[in-house]
């Protein structure tokens, strides 16, 4: 393969597995791949060393490390890569969570951008309009205090008057929020908030579908969205080795097990979870829903349940659709999380015209 400089840019991102989400085999844990410093700072720094623009440090909380004491212990161990790290609202009084993240964004030196999760939290359950309205409000109070603005907000969750805070992002402004959710609710914070719109798995006339529909929300906000592609890959030289790597990593799968994994995940029951099963169900029966993208993860994780599955060449046409699509940031992952980043950063990554996104 030959890198095409006249291909449109996009940011490749990888994924560093806080949440006890390493396998060797789908759902059957092994402690050298439990979430730990150790474990997850060797997957960041393969993310480094490999050309990666991005990470993602996804949040949980009955699972795995916590993000944001993760993200401050990278901030010395990296130099390139910018850490993508998920917040969940409601977690924080967000005067202080804006702190914690302008904090963050000076120890990485301009390089942190936001995940905002809108769910409940342990022990909570707010109606979907409630919870997206505080998550809304919450994104507005974070742009507002990140930008070094004072905050005059009067909302039904928060009503704040303060000023401008002291500790700043290295730029001055906010660092971009990256959002995903299918259900009405979502989409409408999404346009109403979010700079990048990520989503998860789909079959192309729905990933097409749901592109079109968002940008008319947005544009009807006067806003415009990008897009992002939450995906995990399985790159071999040969089809067939990516196919039989695929079968190896569900050789021990019980299903009982497959399923516990999955309903431990507080998003267990959102629309995008659901669109997930969905596909599982449709797939054929080595579990492909269509070329090159099969569904068997998603028999042992909640949330993103699909991957890229094959050759160099037909992983990077793949993508290369995305982006033509308008998809324009991939987050990857594949399992072992550090041996599959390699393997893509060596047979993928060189033939790909990207770099961070630019605000």
């Amino acid at each position: 393969m030959s890198k095409d400089d006249s291909d449109m840019p996009m940011e490749v991102a990888w994924f560093s597995a806080l949440c006890d989400d390493d396998y060797e085999y789908l759902g059957v844990p092994e402690p050298r791949l439990q979430s730990s410093l150790h474990h997850c700072a060797k997957i960041v720094r393969a993310a480094e060393d490999g050309g990666f623009d991005n990470i993602l440090l996804p949040s949980g909380y009955a699972l795995g490390i916590d993000a944001t004491a993760f993200a401050a212990a990278m901030a010395p161990l990296t130099e390139q890569i910018r850490l993508l790290l998920a917040v969940r609202c409601g977690e924080m009084w967000p005067p202080q969570l804006a702190r914690q993240l302008a904090s963050l964004d000076q120890m990485l030196g301009g390089r942190l951008n936001i995940n905002i999760i809108s769910s409940d939290m342990p022990g909570e359950t707010l109606a979907s309009p409630s919870r997206y309205g505080r998550t809304l409000e919450i994104m507005e109070i974070l742009r507002t205090l990140l930008a070094g603005k004072a905050l005059e907000h009067q909302g039904e969750h928060f009503k704040l008057t303060l000023e401008p805070p002291r500790i700043r992002t290295v730029s001055g402004k906010c660092p971009p929020f990256y959002f995903g959710g299918l259900s009405p609710d979502a989409r409408d914070v999404a346009a109403k908030a979010a700079d990048v719109f990520l989503m998860w798995p789909d079959e192309e006339p729905n990933v097409e579908a749901i592109l079109k529909d968002m940008r008319k929300r947005a544009a009807a906000q006067g806003r415009t969205l990008r897009f992002g592609y939450r995906v995990h890959v399985i790159v071999r030289e040969t089809e067939a080795e990516a196919r039989a790597y695929a079968k190896h990593l569900m050789s021990k799968l019980d299903d009982a097990e497959g399923e516990a994994i999955r309903k431990k995940s507080l998003d267990a029951t959102s629309e995008g979870v659901r669109r997930q099963a969905e596909m599982r169900d449709k797939a054929d029966d080595d579990g492909f829903v269509e070329a090159h993208l099969w569904t068997g993860i998603g028999r042992a994780r909640s949330g993103c349940g699909a991957a890229i599955v094959g050759d160099p060449d037909q992983v990077l046409a793949k993508l290369q659709r995305y982006r033509a699509m308008g998809l324009e940031a991939f987050i990857l992952s594949g399992y072992p999380h550090a041996a599959e980043c390699d393997l893509f950063a060596r047979y993928v990554l060189p033939s790909l015209h990207h770099q961070p996104l630019v605000f």
